[in-house]
């Protein structure tokens, strides 16, 4: 899944994950999908957060912000939910995408 990438900048050393409990989430890769396409992409945002986007390809930005392809370093997990629900307690996963 990890794929190299004209994309610079990443900062992704120091993900709060390594230092949870492994109760709190799990690790899991991204849903597949058949050829994600671009429909807008804010430059001017990906370089206020350090990311050099300007030598990717329309498709290469597709392919990474689906989920196809994984930044360098990357380790993606869905978070754990726990609560009541249903009339008793539960663990679920949170509904977001990934973290």
């Amino acid at each position: 899944m990890q794929a190299t990438t004209s994309i610079r900048g990443w900062k992704l050393q120091s993900s709060y994950a390594r230092h949870l409990p492994e109760v709190f989430y799990s690790r899991v890769g991204p849903a597949r999908f058949a050829a994600p396409q671009l429909v807008i992409f804010n430059y001017d945002l990906a370089a206020a957060l350090g990311l050099d986007c300007h030598a990717a390809s329309d498709e290469e930005l597709a392919l990474l912000f689906s989920g196809q392809n994984l930044p360098p370093a990357a380790e993606p997990i869905a978070q754990a939910y726990a609560g009541h629900q249903f009339g008793h307690f539960t663990m679920l996963g949170d509904g977001r995408a990934l973290v």
